[in-house]
């Protein structure tokens, strides 16, 4: 088969067009760095030239470093000024160092660049660091597809693919768009879209996503939707959105810190004439107290306290299959006190199963479930799946051919096979009281339990019952235990009657359960919730969940949900993964704790510091260590939020 690298009419031609936010990173971070150590070397060759003397060489040098280490923040303070019409904490620096020349402290005004500069390029780094989970996610999205036309493979853009084409998918190489298999099978390695650790079969007529990797064996996918509305291109959607939104604490950070500015240049302005009259300091010993408050009052630490921890948090959560779709939405993930849950597709399955088969004494369990399961095979009811699915699953007998059959709508189908009669569905279609006195009545036992009965008929007796049920998920108990340790109360919302909702919310082991629950309705509980506990999330998966998805502070959508409801809510589990949301709480707590840390923890330095140059103990080499290194260590103590 040859490879043409002509498109296909309609399809563009490939064009590699690589991401260039990373190498603009990497080029930012080294530049600062090499203007930093230039800026350090310049100043130990002028320290040494004038060390006991300044001379015009050391002068030069020192001037030379300034102009080296600060001119990327000098650029970006009066840049930001400009635009913002508001004074920053890179303008303090920069009237720090020129004040401490102007008195002629050029060794320390030369020291303070340097120490910014450098602070400047490990800020750069440590948030690079954070954005490396999407750096590396978007990595993972493959640019080329190969496209089959006519038995000819075309080489294309994944943005020029349309529904319904036919891509061929190499072992080894990553999916490149969202589709379902036509040929072949294989394993696919899913990590990048739900966090599992172990690879996925994927047989004839399974659904693939965009960014998985091909494992084993050549396999051909048909197109199902766009690039631009795959399940891998909203993750990465989703987590850029939620990086570039701001929490309310660093929007009240961000108003807070022009304010700031402007009160310690105020303060500053006292400071350099009150003492010279007050406390008799000499104006050089006056002035140069001012220039070290300039330093040691700027709230560079405070400012750092919040989005380098809220980006991390971000990017761990990603990397785990929980997408916050922004840090206002994290942020109060960690005040939860209550949470609603729906219960189709979210604590069950959405899929009923065969839970129970009883019949006759006068016939065999196997061959019952053969004549039934081949019946239900050539019905389009919602819960003949599920009984062929029983059939296939205890014995793998080949179905049989049925003579005929009818549907007989709100009741069931009534079927010919062989000499006798067939009929299954409700009660009504078999008989009521034949039904309930079937095995002394254990049919109401079973509806007592939550369960759906279907009966069947066999001419003129009743030759069994089955018993379906959306059954509970695996992990939903551990789930909700989980969220009860936290102190989180647990709802229950279905539109199920009384008795299923009972049985459902016992198995669940939630605290309370509310059924016949319908959209609107769901709203209303909600708001109900939220009057008592004021922080409530919701957690849910349908197009009917979605009004209670945005009514509640926090929406939770599960990630194989509709379209509508991960549109509407705030946060998205990837893999249907119940306990994540605990994990997610958790993860909240710890950044709001971490916040808090960073918090009080700048504001004591910045204190501190103040109060130690009022009392002349500290200089301003000594005041720039200090005030940078509080810097440095609330942004590193937010990077501890990327660990697992």
């Amino acid at each position: 088969m040859s490879t043409e690298v002509k498109a296909a009419p309609g399809q563009q031609l490939y064009k590699t067009e690589k991401e260039p936010s990373p190498f603009l990173e990497k080029v930012k971070l080294h530049g600062e760095l090499i203007a930093a150590l230039t800026s350090g070397v310049l100043i130990a060759v002028a320290w040494s030239l004038g060390h006991f003397e300044q001379n015009t060489a050391s002068i030069m040098l020192y001037l030379l470093a300034f102009i080296i280490g600060g001119y990327a923040k000098a650029k970006e303070g009066i840049t930001d000024t400009i635009t913002e019409k508001e004074l920053n904490v890179e303008m303090l620096m920069i009237f720090a160092a020129i004040g401490s020349a102007i008195i002629g402290y050029w060794n320390e005004g030369a020291i303070l660049i340097f120490i910014f500069a450098l602070s400047g390029a490990l800020e750069t780094y440590t948030m690079n660091k954070s954005h490396k989970e999407i750096s590396s996610l978007m990595g993972m999205q493959p640019e080329e597809a190969t496209l089959i036309q006519n038995g000819i493979e075309h080489i294309v853009h994944v943005s020029s693919l349309q529904i319904g084409d036919t891509i061929l998918v190499k072992p080894g190489e990553r999916i490149p768009a969202d589709g379902k298999l036509l040929k072949g099978e294989t394993n696919v390695d899913q990590a990048a879209i739900t966090g599992e650790s172990i690879p996925v079969q994927k047989s004839l007529g399974d659904e693939v996503f965009a960014g998985t990797v091909n494992l084993r064996g050549s396999i051909t996918i048909e197109v199902t939707k766009p690039n631009e509305d795959s399940l891998f291109q909203k993750i990465i959607n989703l987590v850029q959105s939620a990086q570039s939104e701001k929490s309310p604490s660093q929007l009240f950070i961000e108003k807070f810190e022009g304010k700031y500015v402007k009160i310690v240049l105020i303060a500053v302005g006292f400071m350099m004439f009150l003492p010279h009259f007050l406390l008799d300091w000499s104006w050089t010993e006056t002035f140069y107290r001012a220039m070290v408050l300039l330093v040691v009052a700027s709230p560079c630490a405070l400012v750092a306290s919040i989005m380098p921890a809220t980006l991390s948090a971000i990017s761990n959560g990603a990397r785990r299959g929980i997408l916050f779709k922004g840090g206002v939405h994290l942020e109060q993930l960690g005040n939860l006190k209550a949470i609603a849950l729906d219960k189709t597709g979210t604590l069950t399955k959405g899929k009923p199963v065969v839970t129970d088969v009883i019949v006759a004494d006068s016939m065999e369990q196997s061959e019952f479930l053969q004549v039934v399961a081949s019946i239900e095979n050539q019905s389009t009811h919602p819960l003949a799946g599920a009984i062929v699915a029983a059939h296939a699953k205890s014995n793998g007998q080949e179905l049989l051919s049925i003579d005929g059959i009818e549907d007989i709508p709100g009741y069931g189908v009534k079927a010919t096979f062989g000499d006798a009669n067939w009929l299954i569905g409700k009660a009504d279609l078999v008989g009521k009281e034949a039904a309930a006195a079937f095995k002394n009545g254990v049919s109401k036992q079973l509806a007592s339990e939550g369960k759906t009965i279907v009966y069947v008929k066999c001419g003129d007796d009743i030759a069994g019952i089955l018993a379906l049920k959306d059954v509970v998920r695996d992990d939903t108990v551990s789930a909700i235990s989980a969220l009860q340790d936290l102190g989180i109360y647990t709802v229950m919302l279905t539109g199920d009657g009384e008795k299923t909702a009972e049985a459902i919310s016992k198995e669940s082991h939630v605290d309370q359960y509310i059924a016949e629950c319908l959209p609107e309705t769901k709203v209303d509980h909600i708001k109900d919730l939220i009057s008592k506990y004021d922080t409530v999330a919701m957690v849910g998966d349908g197009i009917n969940d979605a009004p209670a998805l945005a009514t509640a502070n926090v929406g939770i959508a599960m990630g194989q949900g509709t379209d509508v409801a991960l549109e509407t809510a705030d946060v998205v589990l990837m893999k249907n993964d119940l306990p994540r949301i605990a994990e997610a709480v958790k993860l909240s707590k710890r950044m709001n704790r971490i916040i808090k840390q960073n918090v009080v923890f700048s504001i004591a330095v910045i204190m501190l510091l103040i109060v130690s140059n009022f009392f002349q103990i500290i200089d301003l080499p000594f005041g720039v260590i200090g005030h940078e290194g509080s810097t440095i260590l609330v942004i590193l103590n937010g990077l501890r939020l990327l660990k697992s």
